[in-house]
């Protein structure tokens, strides 16, 4: 069973990467869909690793004693677990036909999002099958292993370990630049084949996935042309799916489904001209992404001696310049522009050269990679590497009339960190407004911004010296100044991402419109109301007093420490990602040090309880008091990654890759321990993998919707710790 339990682990990492992905760009790249769409993941082989399934074929008459309708039975399974293997597959594939086509199906319109129950119909409907036969794979092989006289803790260690071998296969496709569905398509091969397809059906399903893997850029085309009409070009790369449509010599790029910009538009010309002309003369410009939007083109009209643009993708860059029209390709190859493929923020940290002009095309906070570019550290990177008078200009979607209380504080959170490396900043508003800021007072004198203009022989569109007198002179320019000024929200920073929870809450109310009122920050208050905590203590009681069968009480203790893991997994990846980039390649590696983790967690208490019978010392490892060891340990591991989560930088790569491993060992030691607990391994085996997983599902869930935003990622950590010393009561 060892084959494919490893086969398993490695088609699941594999196919949950790709179907993830498929599902943030299905839904406009919304970070929330994603956080549900892993949670219905492990919700789904959870379920699958409790379902029934028929139990070993009792012994037939003339059979001496049960070893041999044991061995009919571990054949069975193994038959059993090689048709679960194929139907995975199948699944696979169906789950991805069915995310790319799921907005055409069910009626929506073409860019505009389904209501959001229909939004969990299709998440459900692509996600649930595979993991569901995942859950039941794992089931069926484990029990075929127990048979052959290995542990559930082998088991759980060769799954991981086959999990580790698929997230170093995702790191690779993208490395090597092969669209998601190649991946995927590849992943399903590799279980097909090891599942040996007998039946006519099989092979004719083989046969299938052959073909699919020749024409497989022929497939990717037509699968997502069903969503853009008028397709020129579509790409995956490490940060999203880049898909180029147009007609009459306008392109329109998107992003993850979500329309970035479009070459005939006029936003780029208003951001620059805005921002530009609050500098007397900007003679060095730097440019942080959106360079291929427009912005080299209108940066360029204010006469600067040098530009670099940098962009985080190049990818994009590369795909971009072939469709753009002669108007915005030619700038880009001016002797002034210097254009560098590198993470914004790395940048800014290792150049030493000074900028009168800083321009920030990131997107939108809408994520916790965009996040990272409206923060206290971020803007104090920026005001570093500006010039005396220099000027920081950036710009945020928000509302031409009415602003909700929840877009007051995200623009107030944003507007905090910005104030707080530099004494002025002016916001300009609109359905998308102008930030600019500077060490230097900021210019509402509309006459002197008009020779300014006509100084540098400008000629506009849209951001004529009418237009500009008008945005500058406003009153509502003093009236959301005020309230952003009255407003209670927390400084958005790397560490506590308040504007990213607000963001989430506004995509939430567009389809519920009361939560638009709804403070997330006051829930968090440290002065908050002290029923909270008592009922949090008062549930913990009473399920103390409820839960007392053993099996239960085990549950329970392996459920907390799956969550414990996910939580810890997902506050060192956010640390690396908001201080470090955001690489899809690199955090690949870094999962696979997770999983890493988990296999030697998991092998080395099952080697240790083997030992038992040799190792009078070993008896001490393998009780009950080994397990509230075990989650001690784990208390006192979150409460020094709590420490280092607060320290300047946060933890190193090589610290990270550490950290990542041994919050992986410790997740699956509890894990083998409680296994070793049971009497019966067989009929644990599914119960434990699936409180292990319902405990990721809820910890990955509550840190990335609750925790992080509002507690942040020190105080998340110190709460995990509460957690541990609670878990230790069930073991």
């Amino acid at each position: 069973m060892g084959p494919t339990l490893f086969a398993l682990g490695f088609v699941s990492l594999l196919g949950q990467v790709a179907l993830l992905r498929e599902l943030g760009v299905a839904f406009y790249g919304s970070e929330l869909i994603t956080i549900l769409a892993l949670g219905a993941w492990m919700l789904g082989t959870a379920t699958g690793a409790l379902g029934a399934l028929p139990r070993l074929r009792p012994a037939r008459r003339g059979e001496r004693d049960g070893a041999a309708a044991d061995g009919a039975g571990a054949d069975a399974d193994a038959s059993g677990a090689r048709r679960l293997l194929l139907a995975c597959a199948i699944l696979l594939v169906a789950a991805l036909a069915w995310t790319r086509g799921a907005r055409v199906v069910l009626g929506g319109v073409r860019g505009g999002y389904l209501p959001f129950p229909a939004q969990l119909c299709a998440l459900a409907l692509a996600l649930l099958p595979p993991a569901f036969a995942m859950g039941l794979l794992f089931q069926q092989a484990t029990r075929g292993a127990i048979a052959r006289g290995r542990s559930l803790a082998w088991a759980y260690a060769i799954e991981s370990a086959g999990a580790l071998a698929g997230g170093l296969a995702a790191t690779l496709a993208l490395r090597a630049g092969l669209a998601n569905l190649v991946a995927l398509l590849l992943g399903a091969a590799a279980a097909t084949a090891l599942a040996r397809p007998r039946s006519t059906l099989a092979r004719v399903w083989a046969a299938l996935l052959l073909a699919g893997l020749v024409t497989a850029p022929w497939l990717d085309r037509v699968t997502t042309g069903w969503s853009h009409p008028g397709l020129l070009a579509t790409r995956d790369t490490p940060y999203g799916r880049v898909t180029l449509s147009g007609w009459d010599g306008q392109v329109n790029v998107f992003v993850n489904d979500a329309l970035a910009y479009e070459t005939g538009g006029t936003a780029a010309e208003e951001f620059v001209t805005l921002v530009a002309l609050q500098h007397p003369s900007p003679r060095r410009v730097l440019v942080l992404g959106g360079g291929t939007a427009g912005l080299i083109a209108q940066a360029l009209r204010h006469g600067p001696a040098e530009l670099v643009s940098v962009e985080l993708d190049e990818a994009l860059r590369r795909l971009l310049v072939a469709h753009l029209p002669d108007s915005l390709r030619a700038p880009l190859a001016d002797p002034r522009v210097r254009a560098v493929a590198d993470d914004p923020r790395r940048y800014l940290e290792r150049s030493s050269a000074t900028w009168d002009l800083i321009l920030v095309g990131m997107p939108e906070p809408a994520s916790g990679q965009a996040n990272r570019f409206y923060t206290r550290e971020f803007f104090a990177a920026c005001a570093a590497r500006l010039a005396p008078g220099g000027v920081l200009g950036l710009r945020l979607p928000l509302a031409e009339n009415y602003w909700t209380p929840q877009l007051v504080r995200r623009t107030a959170s944003i507007e905090a960190a910005l104030r707080a490396s530099f004494p002025h900043a002016l916001l300009l508003p609109g359905a998308t407004a102008v930030l600019a800021a500077s060490d230097a007072p900021l210019s509402r004198d509309a006459r002197r911004l008009e020779q300014r203009y006509v100084a540098r022989g400008l000629q506009a569109r849209l951001a004529t010296p009418a237009y500009v007198a008008w945005l500058v002179t406003n009153e509502r320019v003093d009236e959301i100044a005020a309230q952003t000024a009255a407003a209670r929200a927390p400084v958005n920073t790397d560490a506590r991402p308040a504007c990213y929870q607000y963001t989430l809450m506004l995509w939430l109310a567009k389809f519920y419109p009361a939560l638009a009122r709804l403070d997330p920050a006051r829930l968090g208050a440290r002065d908050g109301p002290p029923w909270a905590r008592v009922a949090g203590l008062a549930l913990l009681a009473v399920a103390w007093l409820v839960v007392r069968r053993p099996a239960a009480r085990r549950a329970v203790a392996v459920a907390a420490a799956g969550g414990i893991g996910m939580v810890m997994e997902a506050l060192l990846l956010l640390a690396w990602q908001a201080r470090r980039g955001v690489l899809y390649q690199d955090l690949g590696l870094l999962l696979m040090l997770f999983m890493a983790g988990l296999t030697l967690g998991a092998l080395g208490i099952d080697r240790l309880h083997r030992a038992r019978p040799r190792l009078a010392a070993a008896r001490l490892w393998t009780g009950r008091p080994a397990g509230c060891l075990l989650l001690a340990v784990i208390a006192g591991a979150c409460l020094w990654l709590a420490a280092r989560l607060r320290a300047p930088g946060g933890p190193g790569p090589v610290e990270t890759g550490a950290w990542l491993a041994a919050a992986g060992a410790l997740t699956a030691a509890v894990f083998a321990h409680a296994s070793r607990q049971a009497a019966d391994p067989a009929r644990a085996a599914g119960p434990l993998y699936a409180a292990d997983l319902a405990g990721g599902c809820l910890g990955s869930v509550a840190a990335a919707l609750l925790l992080v935003p509002i507690a942040g990622l020190a105080d998340t950590a110190l709460l995990l710790v509460w957690v541990a010393v609670a878990a230790a009561f069930w073991i």
